[in-house]
């Protein structure tokens, strides 16, 4: 189990508690499907893949498992065919959402003032 022993979340290797909020934060889609999720309650595996054309399957997999791993999000499996999968915010992953607006906010601003300056 190295992926426990490197992971903040599981173990006490870490300096700082921010840490295992950068962690649970981190990932290219994460905060994107945490947004998403706080936007629309539930939401099914495909329709993540309409809503970011972008990410594979493998990858939106592996996101999902991993903040379903850490209780933020909680996965429903409805035994038909085909499969149908819904997610969800946990109790943990709606204390996410304040701070992923907040976090939105700031984003909005900052490009306010520094898209004049072209940078990105």
């Amino acid at each position: 189990m190295p992926n426990l022993r490197q992971n903040k979340v599981h173990c006490q290797n870490y300096t700082s508690e921010i840490e295992i909020t950068v962690e649970i934060l981190s990932g290219k889609w994460v905060v994107l499907l945490l947004t998403h999720l706080g936007e629309e309650k539930v939401v099914r595996f495909n329709a993540f893949r309409k809503v970011f054309p972008d990410i594979t399957q493998k990858m939106l997999s592996q996101q999902l498992k991993k903040l379903e791993d850490n209780k933020i999000i909680k996965k429903k499996i409805y035994q038909e065919v085909p499969p149908k999968v819904e997610y969800s915010l946990t109790k943990e992953g709606e204390k996410l959402i304040p701070i992923l607006n907040i976090m939105q906010e700031w984003g909005q601003e900052y490009l306010k003032t520094y898209k004049k300056s072209n940078l990105r």
